[in-house]
């Protein structure tokens, strides 16, 4: 590299006054100093005066260039002798580095046999010396420290120390026991097997909990993994999921001696959880009845289209129940009906069906979360938190979004056929009439004596037929509004009009529930500010009587820290109030990525697998490459790490924001073990 730079230098520094030639070396020399291989050239200076020589001399010092004098060249008896001194120089250099070389490789053999051993000794002896800096001196004659050790295991730790002194023939010349309280907030260990580690790293990635504070970990390993199946549900997708799971159960034994890579490390520590993930993906699956976007006729649909034996069905036909409506046969045992995957208003059931499951288990999340607070104020004894924070909490929660799942449920539950028809006008001498579609007695109506066309309702009320009978004006119920009972409700709008427009409910479920629900309103109103003010107040008055216990009071501090307890409690009660009506519309991700996942294995199977299938093999054989490919980067790759995150962030956000302070710190024992692994890995 710098034999150009050289050439130029000495021809400007001799005026061209001498004459070089290069020959490079054939095979890289190793540098001494970097020990890297580089490439060099010899070379030779010719020149006729000792004014340059002086010159070349100090230019082959600035290029750090070996010299060597030759003989004269009509010597040639000199310059054979120099040629042999160099060949026996070279070969005793070789003789020299070989013997090195070898006596190195011996000395390592020697240290390899004693490296780790003897690092793990320094390692102990650091460890132990680094804690002994920590104790005090201020007992004559000793050395005394405090430290935390877990309460089952306090005999075994005195017994070591006793076993310690036996085996050194000492005395009993140290002691461990209880140092009197008041003790410091002690730190916070949880004990862990192979299924729950898991789920407890989760949570201290997060914060680790408080010193007995309710562990949100005992939950996740429950809702985590089922929160993921609704998410993921596939009965085909989470069976490879599931199948990856235990096949890593099945290496279990190997991957714990083995040392393996972060990620490898990190799927080998969640297992189990992978394996419960598959588990729950194939539940909802079931539920939702969909394998590859395929439904499965596992016990027989309960419906059917005309024509649908002989594969000749109409576009836009009806299909019709196959059991009479309302009776246990008409039921699918377990699951959807697999008839809902090749409906016309497919999209619009399973999108209703979704949703509203993912309201009510965010709901039930949040409130479970919510009964933890109370639990823990309980535990430590916290009056105010309870009954100032936890109840208005309660109430707040219930009147608004507890009673959103009573709805839920009531619309379920309710028999929406015979509501409807029994605000239907029929003619007592049609085939409808006296039908099982409605609950109650058939009467006919008094306007049907005199008029053997007049109509009738179900109940007995008459129709008047001239196109002003409205739902409410037949319907038998009574409940208000415009449709009295017998019309279903538009959920979403009954809930922003509890808030919107109180006291007036258009489509009502049940009898008096503007009543209730103008109740509920206020009770709701009423938990705000008793959670925003009642317990900054009751600890000022606390304080104002510390302050007359005390001699000297310090009103400055007093006010200090009244106003950091009224700016905390504004921001628990705005985070708790907006954040429930954020974090209710959070869990709306589980119908969101589950319906994601059914459209992508549905887009995937009918345009890579069922446009080929009619083509030709070789047709075929490449869409079923491409739908695997698809599947297996997309479905399977892909979708599960969305879902996993989405599943994290709903129980760190969403569901432990409720209750987990996450300001613990974690329990580190003393133990050779974790400081020589952690200078392993390091």
């Amino acid at each position: 590299e710098e034999k150009n730079r050289f050439e130029r230098m000495i021809f400007r520094a001799t005026r061209g006054n001498c004459f070089v030639r290069f020959a490079p070396i054939k095979q890289p020399i190793t540098d001494p100093e970097t020990g890297e291989l580089v490439e060099k050239s010899v070379f030779i200076v010719f020149y006729k005066s000792v004014s340059i020589e002086m010159k070349l001399k100090k230019i082959c010092d600035a290029f750090m260039a070996h010299r060597y004098s030759l003989p004269d060249m009509d010597d040639a008896p000199a310059i054979d002798r120099m040629l042999t001194e160099n060949a026996q120089e070279l070969v005793d250099s070789r003789t020299v580095l070989l013997k090195n070389q070898d006596t190195r490789y011996k000395l390592c053999q020697v240290l390899a046999m004693n490296v780790e051993k003897w690092t793990w000794v320094t390692v102990r002896e650091k460890s132990i010396y680094h804690s002994l800096n920590m104790f005090k001196s201020d007992v004559s004659g000793m050395l005394r420290g405090e430290g935390w050790v877990i309460a089952e295991h306090l005999e075994e730790a005195q017994l070591c120390v006793v076993k310690a002194h036996a085996n050194m023939d000492l005395g009993n010349s140290a002691m461990v026991d209880q140092v009197p309280k008041p003790w410091p907030t002690p730190p916070t260990h949880f004990t862990t097997n192979k299924f729950t580690y898991g789920y407890q790293e989760f949570v201290n990635t997060y914060g680790i909990p408080r010193y007995r504070e309710a562990n949100p970990a005992l939950f996740t390993a429950a809702t985590f993994p089922f929160l993921f199946g609704v998410m993921y549900g596939d009965i085909g997708h989470g069976t490879f999921l599931f199948c990856a799971g235990l096949y890593l159960l099945y290496n279990e034994k190997a991957n714990d001696k083995a040392k393996l890579g972060e990620m490898a490390a990190g799927m080998h520590a969640g297992r189990y959880m992978i394996t419960m993930m598959g588990f729950f993906a194939i539940y909802a699956g079931f539920i939702y009845n969909d394998m590859f976007s395929l439904g499965l006729n596992l016990f027989k649909s309960r419906w059917a289209f005309e024509g649908q034996e002989y594969y000749n069905v109409e576009n836009g036909a009806v299909a019709e129940n196959v059991y009479e409506a309302g009776s246990d046969q008409s039921v699918y045992p377990f699951g959807l009906d697999p008839i809902w995957h090749v409906a016309q208003n497919e999209l619009l059931f399973f999108n209703s069906f979704k949703m509203k499951l993912s309201v009510i288990l965010g709901i039930m999340q949040m409130f479970g979360g919510t009964m933890l607070k109370g639990c823990n104020a309980i535990f430590f004894g916290e009056t105010y938190d309870f009954l100032f924070e936890f109840l208005p909490m309660v109430a707040f929660a219930s009147s608004l979004f507890v009673y959103m799942l009573v709805l839920i449920f009531m619309k379920w539950s309710i028999d929406w056929n015979s509501r409807m028809l029994s605000a239907t006008c029929m003619s007592p001498d049609s085939d409808g009439w006296a039908s099982g579609d409605y609950d109650g007695e058939w009467t006919q109506c008094a306007g049907y004596g005199d008029d053997a066309d007049a109509l009738c309702t179900p109940w007995g009320g008459d129709c008047y037929g001239n196109g002003q009978d409205t739902t409410a004006d037949l319907c038998p119920l009574d409940f208000g509004g415009s449709g009295d009972g017998c019309q279903p409700p538009n959920l979403i709008t009954t809930l922003i009009s509890i808030a919107l427009a109180p006291g007036n409910v258009d489509e009502p479920i049940y009898a008096g529930q503007d009543v209730v629900q103008l109740w509920l309103l206020a009770i709701a109103g009423l938990s705000v500010p008793i959670l925003l003010f009642a317990k900054p107040y009751f600890i000022s008055k606390d304080m104002k009587n510390q302050h007359h216990d005390d001699v000297e009071g310090n009103g400055h501090d007093e006010d200090h820290g009244l106003g950091e307890i009224i700016i905390h409690q504004a921001i628990e009660t705005i985070e708790f109030v907006l954040g429930m009506v954020s974090n209710t519309a959070s869990y709306l991700r589980l119908w969101a990525l589950s319906l994601a996942h059914s459209e992508l294995a549905t887009v995937f199977w009918e345009k890579a697998m069922l446009t080929t299938l009619n083509m030709n093999f070789f047709a075929a054989f490449l869409g079923f490459g491409v739908f695997a490919a698809t599947t297996f980067g997309v479905l399977l790759m892909m979708d599960v790490l969305e879902c996993f995150l989405h599943a994290l962030r709903l129980h760190w956000v969403e569901f432990q924001n409720k209750f987990f302070k996450a300001d613990g710190v974690r329990f580190a024992p003393y133990s050779f073990k974790h400081t020589i692994t952690d200078v392993t890995a390091a």
